[in-house]
């Protein structure tokens, strides 16, 4: 298995595809679909009172480690 497969198969946050820290951004490249979907995601969690949508992108913020390939 080469490097380069490897590592777009790992979760991380995205450097090129972000808004605040990458996290939606990676998202998307790790399941292969459109970071948009993820943000809508988060902002429909922030809607019932803010903490369902914070701590579950504040955790992940914290866990992915930032994508080191340039955009």
């Amino acid at each position: 298995m080469s490097t380069q497969a490897s590592t777009k198969n790992r979760l991380r946050r995205s450097r090129c595809d972000r808004v605040l820290a990458g996290v939606c951004g990676g998202l998307g490249e790790f399941f292969g679909i459109s970071s948009g979907w993820f943000r809508l995601g988060f902002l429909i969690l922030l809607l019932p009172g803010g903490l369902p949508g914070i701590v579950p992108y504040l955790i992940l913020w914290l866990i992915m480690p930032k994508d080191r390939r340039g955009c």
